[in-house]
């Protein structure tokens, strides 16, 4: 795999911290009015955190081991907004997420970096997705991490607007 996307998903676990710890405390919880242009899913920046941990470790992960044991399987896609409600997101510890986050994140790393180019040549079916190779289902999971920044930094803008408005 290639050193930056590599670099990426390694670094990308503190970046998370450091963009949840800019949302003010108040509004870890906040819901916008509006969820019109958001570049990730509907959640708070709370359900953020849960919802990439949990992405991690039951979806990029196992679609990841499925690849490598499996001859082309059918990944499918995770519902994202049902397990949000059903794990109680918004009442998660951050801290104790992002150290599950963590720890998740640098098994991932570790088992693409070990990866030759036979397996990242691998194929599979990713449902939404197409066909794909184990190679761009990590760009894809890269992807998904600076989709959950931006969603962040958006939610951010949306505090700033609606302070500005009661001004």
């Amino acid at each position: 795999m290639d050193k930056t996307t590599l670099n990426a998903l390694a670094l990308f676990p503190l970046q998370l911290e450091a963009h949840y710890k800019a949302i003010p405390a108040s509004h870890r919880h906040w819901t916008p009015p509006s969820w019109e242009g958001i570049p990730s899913e509907h959640f708070t920046a709370i359900e953020q955190l849960c919802h990439v941990r949990d992405i991690e470790i039951e979806g990029y992960q196992e679609r990841i081991r499925r690849t490598l044991d499996e001859a082309h399987p059918l990944l499918p896609s995770i519902e994202s907004e049902p397990l949000a409600i059903e794990r109680r997101y918004g009442e998660a510890d951050a801290d104790a997420v992002l150290h599950a986050f963590r720890d998740a994140r640098a098994r991932t790393v570790e088992t693409i970096a070990r990866l030759d180019d036979a397996q990242l040549a691998r194929t599979a079916e990713f449902e939404g997705y197409g066909p794909l190779t184990l190679r761009a289902l990590v760009h894809y999971l890269c992807s998904h991490d600076q989709q959950h920044l931006a969603g962040l930094q958006w939610l951010l803008g949306k505090i700033e607007a609606e302070r500005a408005a009661l001004r």
